[in-house]
């Protein structure tokens, strides 16, 4: 059947409205891709403040010779290049202190993931009552500020008046005065103030995962271990990435409890760890060039740890 001219006509009417109006239809503005900026610019402005022109001054610092008599006026700054990390690479004590700020770290990030797992784990098992105690407990201490948490610990382990080693029978045993006995007091300290941001995180992380799920496995037979390393474990490892990174963060450059709890860093500087010898050296010393470039080698450090960590979890196919 043939259609009538003046229907075609309409039909070709419309087309051509149609394509006129998909020609006329208003183009994204190219200023438009830049309003988000805009509204981050204050935040990016006070982040440029207080992040990144004091990094640029630590490196800027780093290559000078600026001790105090450059501060003071009575010699001219000059250039130094790498000489700094020269020196300070071929300094044995750096690569003790780096190589016991290591091994502190990592053992403080392990100790504070599993306290704070564990006791995430634990507030999805316990009654109202005891978990608010719980979480007051430790939202008590992540609020207590580390001179204050680090005095109150040193007066518990006191070897005179100290309850611990009436308790454990020890006499007047020093935890301080040995190396690992002092480290390990540090370790527990630190642990006490940091695992209440896991546990806090993590806790949160298990309320979001479906009840189906864990009713499902645990109706399969899997014991608590199981579950949390076949199902809660893989579920939360996005939260678990936020909290290791943080973590790591925090114990790398620990510095207030080192410095309270074994006295600027031990007997002979058995218990440094970098924060503390970067200090001593700016400070105590007045070697500011040198404390400095100790600060840009543990900003790198922390950088390509973080980088590392989070490439090898985009090569397991994680979305972060």
């Amino acid at each position: 059947m043939s259609t009538p001219s003046g229907s075609g006509g309409a039909v070709r009417l419309r087309v051509r409205e149609r394509r006129g109006s998909s020609r006329s239809s208003p183009r994204p503005l190219r200023g438009a891709s830049s309003t988000p900026w805009l509204y981050l610019a204050p935040a990016l402005v006070v982040l440029g403040g207080l992040l990144v022109y004091p990094v640029y001054q630590l490196g800027l610092i780093s290559f000078l010779e600026y001790t105090q008599a450059q501060v003071s006026g009575g010699e001219p700054t000059t250039f130094q290049g790498f000489g700094n990390y020269a020196e300070l690479f071929g300094d044995a004590q750096f690569w003790r202190v780096l190589v016991a700020t290591v091994v502190f770290a990592a053992a403080c990030v392990v100790s504070t993931l599993a306290v704070g797992c564990a006791l995430a784990v634990l507030l999805t098992r316990v009654r109202a009552v005891p978990r608010l105690v719980l979480m007051l407990a430790a939202l008590g201490a992540w609020a207590t500020p580390a001179v204050t948490g680090s005095t109150v610990w040193l007066l518990l382990f006191d070897p005179d008046f100290g309850p611990v080693n009436r308790v454990l029978g020890l006499g007047d045993h020093s935890w301080t005065y040995g190396r690992y006995s002092a480290f390990a007091l540090v370790l527990l300290e630190v642990v006490w103030c940091s695992f209440p941001f896991v546990m806090v995180t993590v806790y949160a992380g298990i309320r979001a995962v479906p009840g189906e799920v864990l009713e499902a496995a645990a109706l399969d037979g899997a014991s608590q271990w199981r579950i949390w390393r076949s199902v809660l474990a893989p579920m939360l490892r996005p939260i678990l990435v936020v909290v290791t990174i943080q973590s790591v963060i925090w114990d790398f450059k620990v510095f207030t409890q080192i410095y309270v709890m074994t006295n600027g860093g031990g007997i002979a500087g058995q218990n440094l760890v970098l924060n503390v010898y970067a200090y001593q050296k700016a400070f105590a010393s007045s070697q500011y060039s040198l404390g400095s470039a100790i600060g840009v080698v543990m900003l790198l450090i922390l950088l390509a740890v973080t980088l590392v960590y989070l490439r090898l979890l985009r090569r397991q196919g994680e979305e972060l």
